[in-house]
């Protein structure tokens, strides 16, 4: 686990956001991400908002972030999934190239952008398929990338999440609809979102930045996205990965910082002395009694806390493989 002497909008120069369960959820912001990234942005840091969520484009989530109050969102602030696939795509296919489009404008807009035709169907000749979520997707659809993967055309994928977070809950997300041309097929689609780097590089491309930040909710893109392009980051409690899954992240999947959300950018992460079953972070302290993590010092939403519980946690994993667990007062 790393530690600053410095808030981490001071410590790193670039925040790269992941979206959904980080910024907004649904169609509501999540509470106080207006104020924390306004003071990180007054830090000098810059904000990059990125997404694996290609349904919709960049254009029409930074007006969505506009929307909700957040600090001089352009378009060229946002990049997206589909923007970084139709950047592999168009390097690796001829100029004008049809591809089959599995998606929706979100998809379609970049690709069009980068000299490639999109086509609806593998009778229009296309030389690729590539995949991107929408809701509107349906099993004709699937079907056709289905078909088209079998007559050997390059498969590519904007993403892979077998989930997304909206406002009523966790749904399919990309990955589970890729899922089902892999099923048929037998295949593997060349994928150019989190966790694969591509979606890193084209940000850093474009936004700047020397000393990036990928901040996120989820383990197994957000965070494992930052080990493969080798970038620290901070995973945040108000999405799909819970404190559970992060104190039982295995080495090689655990973020570099953790807070409950956006206002740990705003704060120093102190180091963590961990001696036994017993884990201290500043005033706050968490103790290991059987197979169980309990807070007896320090309020157990603060930074200082989840440090401790986690930095215990990681500590007897890698010590005996145990599987703790949290009393109540954390989760379960």
């Amino acid at each position: 686990m790393g530690s600053t002497t410095q808030s981490l909008s001071t410590t790193y120069d670039l925040a790269m956001l992941d979206l959904d369960g980080v910024v907004y959820r649904g169609a509501d912001p999540i509470a106080g991400v207006a104020d924390a990234l306004g003071r990180a942005r007054d830090r000098g840091m810059r904000l990059a908002y990125i997404t694996n969520n290609a349904s919709r484009t960049a254009a029409t989530v930074a007006e969505k972030l506009r929307g909700m109050s957040l600090p001089e969102v352009t378009e060229k602030d946002v990049v997206t999934s589909a923007q970084a696939v139709a950047h592999l795509m168009a390097d690796a296919l001829p100029p004008g190239s049809r591809v089959l489009v599995i998606g929706g404008e979100g998809l379609r807009s970049p690709l069009e952008a980068r000299g490639l035709t999109c086509v609806a169907s593998l009778e229009e000749s296309p030389v690729a398929v590539v995949q991107g979520f929408h809701g509107d997707i349906g099993w004709s659809d699937l079907a056709e990338a289905s078909y088209a993967v079998q007559r050997g055309l390059p498969w590519y994928a904007s993403n892979t999440d077998m989930t997304v977070p909206t406002a009523r809950g966790i749904a399919p997300g990309n990955g589970s609809l890729v899922q089902a041309v892999r099923n048929a097929t037998g295949a593997e689609p060349i994928v150019a979102g989190k966790p694969q780097r591509a979606l890193f590089d084209e940000t850093i491309a474009r936004v700047g930045g020397t000393r990036p930040l990928m901040v996120g909710d989820r383990l197994d893109t957000d965070i494992d996205g930052a080990i493969n392009a080798g970038i620290d980051s901070l995973v945040v409690l108000t999405g799909v990965s819970d404190l559970l899954e992060v104190v039982r992240a295995g080495q090689g999947h655990r973020p570099t910082f953790v807070s409950v959300d956006l206002r740990g950018l705003e704060e120093a992460h102190a180091p963590v002395t961990v001696d036994g079953a017993r884990g201290q972070c500043e005033s706050s302290v968490a103790v290991l009694d059987g197979d169980t993590i309990r807070v007896t010092a320090g309020d157990p939403s603060a930074t200082s806390t989840l440090r401790a519980v986690v930095a215990l946690a990681w500590d007897v994993r890698d010590r005996s493989d145990a599987v703790v667990r949290l009393d109540g007062t954390l989760g379960s």
